[in-house]
């Protein structure tokens, strides 16, 4: 078969330039076989992807990137979602405990075993907590009684209780320490406001940083084509309300202790 050359108008329609570029049957309209063929071909693989219109291969840049992901099951969504906020709940809550314990370590006008929570003796060189090491009572509504289970260790307990800076006096009479507790006066009450603010503050930025580590959970998801960018954005819009009820917890909780400082 001779080749003819094909005219520079011609190059503007690829299809019609080869179709003069073969040789006709006189008196026939249709297609020589040999354009047919070629057209049915670079038609399939034109519907696949991956040539022109003229069978010329597409540059991998130009193909959408969305349409090779593997995107996620609404079941598969919900899952991922169950699994990341239940761990993220379950830490929240034990951050508002956290908060809730610190808050009782504040001390208020009445004697409360639970202002002592907090205090770590150096009990033979190792850091222990004071219940852990003496029993402690409540003998009256404005003092402690504290008895070691092992009396030597009377001066120790006596000292780090007088660190702790509680606003308390202990008393120390070879025997057992008795803990006094004076009512609280103004510039104190101030005082134990700020302290409340702090730990509030404190029980926040734990629930935010929990936050911040199950967003990151979700990213990874997404890296690893498990959850799209849309996913993403959702389930971290359904955390926030989460986080932000959590926040309102501790807010709450801090208001009522402020109000027990106050009216005491």
């Amino acid at each position: 078969m001779a080749l003819h050359a094909v005219s520079p108008a011609a190059v503007s329609s690829p299809l019609r330039a080869l179709s003069r570029s073969l040789p006709q049957r006189p008196g026939c309209g249709c297609l020589p076989k040999q354009l047919a063929s070629i057209y049915s071909t670079n038609f399939s693989r034109l519907q696949a992807g991956s040539v022109d219109f003229v069978g010329r291969p597409l540059a991998l840049r130009h193909l959408d990137k969305r349409a090779v992901l593997t995107h996620a099951t609404i079941e598969e969504i919900e899952a991922e979602k169950s699994v990341i906020e239940e761990q993220a709940k379950e830490k929240m809550e034990k951050a508002i405990e956290t908060v809730q314990t610190n808050f009782n370590t504040v001390r208020t006008g009445r004697a409360n075993p639970a202002m002592l929570d907090r205090i770590e003796v150096e009990y033979y060189g190792t850091p222990v907590n004071l219940k852990s090491i003496a029993q402690i009572s409540t003998p009256d509504a404005t003092s402690l009684l504290i008895q070691p289970y092992d009396k030597s260790s009377l001066k120790l307990i006596e000292k780090t209780i007088v660190a702790a800076n509680l606003g308390v006096t202990p008393s120390n009479d070879g025997e057992v320490i008795r803990v006094t507790v004076p009512p609280l006066t103004s510039d104190r009450r101030k005082e134990l406001a700020k302290t409340v603010a702090k730990l509030a503050e404190d029980g926040k930025v734990a629930i935010r940083n929990i936050r911040r580590d199950a967003i990151k959970a979700y990213d990874k998801l997404q890296k690893e084509k498990k959850l799209s960018e849309d996913n993403v954005k959702d389930l971290s819009a359904d955390l926030q309300k989460v986080t932000d009820g959590y926040m309102k917890k501790v807010e709450s909780i801090q208001k009522q202790k402020e109000e027990e400082l106050m009216k005491i």
